[in-house]
């Protein structure tokens, strides 16, 4: 009786038909720290897919530049401090007034500071953990009407390695953070789970993205852990913007709460840990 009784329930996580693997037709999806990176990268596949896309950034000239290399027509900008709750609500705003819906989000804006405990400041652990941490929770919380509204979507929210495994060096402000994210993935994926939101973590390895490449001593670093790894190379945004894609989309109705991986193995356990850093 059980049973029967619960198949009969009317409930937004129904499974899709006829989808599918990466289509993103007729979705929105809002996208931060889409101006580069594996932002950039998620923003053009999702307009490959199908999906219409607003592309949210602190960096006003690359932003407007890569939306409008992407198409207008599939993709805007909007300019985006994800740690300010009234801008949070103006970037939705633009989802809706330009597409009518929003229904996916990528929280990917994120920053990287090596720091020792010793020496660190508050302000220098509130600056990685304003951005990592509240901006993930705001965009989670800021969603929800639009959401509910569209009778449910999907969230990603980007972590890293140094959420899972803490790394040696200089970084407590960014492991707190990235550990935090997949803790509020969990929490969100069983609160919004009745409004059929998914919420599930994307863990990225070390991939060549700008925040790496912009340190000689960093990139030098995480090459040669990287050739240690189960796939010896570095990872390529478009490799985690794959994994993102197939999160937002359909053929992930059954997937929430959980955390998918993009580390070519650095997580497997075959590493040394001395010189680790995250992506």
């Amino acid at each position: 009786m059980f049973v029967r009784n619960l198949r009969n329930r009317r409930s937004p996580h129904r499974p899709p038909k006829g989808v599918g693997m990466f289509d993103l037709a007729g979705k929105v999806a809002l996208v931060t720290g889409g101006a580069r990176g594996i932002g950039l990268a998620e923003c053009r596949l999702f307009v490959e897919l199908g999906a219409k896309v607003v592309l949210a950034d602190l960096r006003i000239e690359e932003g407007r530049s890569a939306a409008s290399d992407i198409g207008e027509k599939h993709c805007v900008f909007a300019p985006l401090d994800v740690k300010q709750p009234d801008q949070w609500r103006s970037v939705v705003a633009v989802a809706m007034s330009h597409f009518g819906k929003l229904d996916c989000l990528v929280n990917n804006a994120g920053i990287f500071r090596a720091t020792p405990i010793e020496t660190a400041t508050v302000e220098d652990y509130m600056e990685v953990v304003g951005i990592n941490q509240v901006g993930t929770f705001l965009g989670i919380q800021s969603v929800i009407p639009a959401m509910r509204d569209a009778g449910g979507g999907s969230i990603v929210n980007v972590a890293s390695t140094a959420g899972v495994q803490a790394s040696p060096g200089p970084i407590i402000a960014y492991t707190a953070s990235k550990f935090a994210v997949r803790g509020m993935t969990r929490s969100a994926a069983i609160e919004l789970g009745p409004l059929g939101i998914r919420v599930n973590t994307l863990i990225p390895g070390m991939i060549e993205t700008p925040m790496n490449t912009e340190s000689e001593a960093v990139m030098k670093a995480i090459g040669a852990l990287a050739r240690l790894q189960p796939v010896p190379r570095l990872g390529q945004a478009n490799e985690c913007a794959r994994l993102a894609a197939f999160l937002l989309s359909n053929a992930a109705s059954y997937c929430t709460g959980s955390d998918f991986t993009a580390d070519g193995g650095f997580l497997a356990g075959s590493l040394p840990n001395e010189g680790s850093l995250p992506s």
